[in-house]
């Protein structure tokens, strides 16, 4: 395949290896990994420059293709991955380089491009003529979009004490988007139990994406541990402050609850059933729940002050290095044999 033709099948979702990159970059700061969390921030430097310069080149090109994903009921919700890779990429700028001017700048992108992406891509999908089915049409990747509100939500509540001031409305904002999420999660995740409980699933229907039905309400937990760490900054968030860690610890309970599901579903789906397994830029989706569950775990030990569940991020962040390796190790190796 002639790099044209890759450049415009490009997977609106490929800023999914942004992400995953992103937060093992910082479940290795917090944890006492430092050299290896500069060193995925240099490289994810370049792979979100490389990206965005592929992206604005996909849409001069390929205007048509482009426009053709935003009403496509499995690759529109892709693009929300743009807002989840700006913000991580914020988050990380902010813990591992120390930029909080630079992480700030991300965070107003974050804000513009959730709002761009959210009402154009559920605004194509209403108003489409054509519309599949539930089980042709939804998958786990349809959570990206909490993911996206929940990114921006991270990300602005570690840069509220930097505003001064202002901090009480930049939490207020937080607060919104963070319950704007975890609501959107609740309509969406419904669809899905939906689908996977009454509509018959292949082993090719039980894709990476799926991986995200965790990682979504990992990035809520994360969201909520952060915000309860803001209320002094805010009389709102000090007066909503045992709600928010009541919800917080329902995200990580049901985030928790998913994992076991999942892996017993990839094994069925790649053992039992020997589907093939082989890289897929896909598979950055499953990254990032695992290295977003190390992170928000670590940060929920601290909010409920229990350190016994400082294990979990231990043992987790081998996990999401090991995944990461491999989905790098597989991106590394296609592009050797197309090159």
């Amino acid at each position: 395949m002639v790099f044209g033709e890759r450049l415009a099948s490009m997977h609106p979702a490929s800023f999914a290896m942004v992400m995953a990159t992103g937060i093992v970059s910082i479940a290795c700061q917090l944890l006492g990994l430092r050299p290896l969390a500069i060193a995925l921030l240099a490289i994810n430097g370049g792979l979100f420059v490389t990206l965005w310069v592929l992206t604005i080149a996909r849409i001069v090109r390929y205007r048509a293709r482009v426009l053709a994903d935003v009403s496509h009921h499995g690759r529109a919700v892709g693009f929300f991955t743009i807002v989840a890779a700006t913000s991580v990429v914020g988050s990380q700028t902010l813990l591992v380089a120390g930029e909080w001017r630079i992480a700030a700048a991300f965070w107003i992108a974050g804000i513009v491009l959730w709002a761009a992406v959210t009402y154009t891509v559920f605004t194509a999908l209403t108003v489409g003529a054509e519309k599949p089915s539930i089980a042709e049409g939804i998958n786990g990747g349809w959570l990206l979009p909490v993911v996206a509100a929940q990114s921006v939500a991270v990300l602005g509540a570690q840069l509220a004490n930097e505003f001064g001031s202002h901090a009480p409305i930049v939490l207020l904002f937080c607060v919104a988007m963070w319950l704007g999420g975890g609501m959107l999660y609740i309509w969406i995740i419904s669809l899905i139990f939906y689908r996977y409980t009454f509509f018959v699933m292949s082993p090719a229907d039980l894709a990476p994406p799926y991986w995200i039905n965790m990682g979504a309400v990992a990035i809520s937990t994360l969201a909520g541990t952060l915000l309860a760490g803001a209320a002094p900054l805010s009389p709102l968030v000090r007066d909503l402050l045992p709600f928010i860690k009541g919800l917080t610890l329902l995200f990580w309970a049901t985030a928790t609850w998913w994992i076991p599901m999942l892996v017993i579903l990839g094994a069925w789906r790649h053992v039992y059933r020997r589907f093939p397994l082989r890289y897929d830029p896909l598979y950055w989706g499953a990254v990032f729940p695992l290295g977003m569950y190390t992170v928000c775990t670590f940060r929920l030990a601290g909010m409920v002050d229990e350190p016994a569940l400082l294990i979990i991020p231990r043992v987790f962040l081998y996990v999401a290095l090991g995944a990461w390796t491999l989905a790098f190790g597989g991106l590394l190796s296609r592009l050797a044999k197309k090159s």
